[in-house]
């Protein structure tokens, strides 16, 4: 059941490049629901995996293969009628591979060998790479280009950091399988030095993927020349499955006694992020490349309650768990904007609250939950981050930490308020449809409902990530 979990969208995904639109359509909407079945089996019977060198049931990567299947099963029916208004001509492909797509990514959630993980993340780039391309413009070309080129240097220099990893166990008395499980096991043993330098690598590499700064510059172009639907994923799945890579080497260091050198590490990417995606957010007036940099900024949140530990452990994980809620539906009321309005620039998009009603009160609902305040659960998350640091010994990143969330919401503020209220610029092009304002809703409610009630099994499965490493749920 274990490798059925990727194996079943990989094969759809290949089928339907070759099937006619409508039976594309009822596969990708059924391999959604599928997959969140298995999934969820998986999570609450952890059947053992057929290739246990390779896949493994991890907690950490349970939780972040059931809020990619969660996001995937809205996203589907929004994407069938959202590309149906964008009358796209290469439909097909789209559906084809937006389910190679999560196949890939399912696949990095449940890879237990370091290759095995390097190769289902580079594996993503090629199976998103088409829906970042699909409306052939000469500004998608450019973003797909730099996608491609600048993940592939990165995910490139991730395998030399493995490589390294590989030779920490060049030492006497370690004889174990190379995979993260039985690594964790024989971490003092492992070499401090090749640990060390592995981490470096790991974190350059899989941190250009997962668009922490200074090496994110591909992603604000990818996430707003994609269809909303894509968009939707690349942030809301893709970035989890990166930050997936460098936890589990962090796992590995703070096992070895070697936490304090990787915390700190990812401490500073992670405040240079959030400090980047501030002021690129200040006087940004394409709405969706706000979007792309808020998740540069949330991704430097968690890289941020990774590193201090402890309280922030917990706040981390939450804090992955509602991003990818609300960036998700933030991403599909966008592309209610899109086609409601025909436009990405902020300017041409006042007069929201008046003239698209359902899609204002998903997208500025959004906001209020992208931006830390109540009732979503990234206020929790950042609380608890912040709360962490205090308690580990870091106040000045917790100063800072504070500084460069204000400064986000600062633009963040400046810009929705004027797209909500602001004076009527444009015609409404294309009426708001249920079948495109009920998906982002349901994630925004999602997003609410754990806040008030959290699955028991769900807790567990966040504390048990955490747990090895010391993360803690108690202040």
């Amino acid at each position: 059941m274990l490798e059925a979990i990727f194996s079943l969208p990989l094969f759809t995904g290949l089928l339907t490049l070759f099937l006619p639109v409508r039976l594309g359509r009822a596969m990708l909407v059924t391999v959604a629901l599928l997959h969140l079945l298995l999934t969820v089996l998986c999570w609450l019977l952890a059947p053992a995996p057929h290739l246990p060198h390779y896949f493994g049931n991890s907690p950490a990567g349970i939780l972040v293969l059931l809020v990619t299947s969660f996001i995937f099963c809205c996203i589907a029916p929004y994407g069938i009628f959202y590309m149906r208004e964008q009358e796209m001509h290469s439909e097909p492909i789209f559906l084809g591979c937006m389910q190679l797509f999560l196949g890939t990514m399912s696949m990095a959630a449940l890879a237990d060998h370091p290759v095995v993980l390097w190769i289902a993340i580079e594996a993503t780039t090629l199976a998103s790479a088409p829906l970042i391309f699909i409306n052939r413009s000469k500004k998608a070309l450019e973003a797909t280009w730099k996608y491609v080129l600048i993940c592939s240097v990165g995910i490139a220099l991730a395998l030399l950091g493995f490589f390294f990893v590989t030779l920490s166990m060049d030492r006497p008395g370690i004889d174990v399988p190379l995979t993260f499980s039985a690594l964790n096991d024989a971490a003092r043993q492992l070499d401090p030095l090749w640990l060390r330098t592995g981490f470096i690598f790991v974190l350059i590499g899989f941190g250009t993927k997962m668009g922490l700064a200074p090496m994110h510059t591909w992603l604000p172009d990818a996430h707003s020349e994609a269809p909303s639907p894509a968009s939707a994923l690349l942030s809301g799945a893709l970035l989890n499955c990166a930050f997936l890579g460098i936890y589990k080497v962090h796992c590995l260091l703070v096992l070895a006694g070697l936490g304090d050198f990787s915390g700190n590490l990812l401490i500073g990417f992670g405040l240079l992020s959030i400090v980047v995606a501030g002021v690129f957010i200040l006087n940004q007036p394409d709405y969706k490349r706000m979007l792309a940099y808020s998740s540069i900024e949330n991704m430097g949140v968690i890289a941020v309650g990774i590193g201090v530990g402890g309280l922030g452990l917990y706040g981390a994980m939450l804090h992955l768990i509602h991003h990818s809620l609300l960036k998700s539906s933030l991403f599909l009321s966008a592309g209610n904007l899109v086609l409601g309005f025909g436009t990405k620039l902020a300017a041409q998009c006042g007069g929201m609250a008046r003239l698209l009603p359902r899609t204002f009160l998903g997208f500025f609902a959004g906001f209020i939950g992208i931006s830390g305040l109540p009732p979503f659960g990234i206020f929790v998350s950042e609380l608890m981050i912040l709360i962490g640091a205090l308690q580990t010994g870091h106040p000045v990143a917790a100063g800072l930490f504070v500084a460069a969330l204000l400064l986000v919401v600062a633009g963040f503020a400046r810009i929705a308020t004027a797209m909500a209220f602001g004076p009527v610029r444009n015609e409404v092009l294309v009426q708001e449809q249920p079948v495109r304002t009920i998906p982002p809703l349901a994630l925004l409610l999602t997003s609410v409902l754990l806040c008030i009630w959290m699955p028991e099994p769900l807790y567990r499965t966040i504390v048990n990530t955490i747990a090895m490493i010391g993360g803690t749920v108690h202040g």
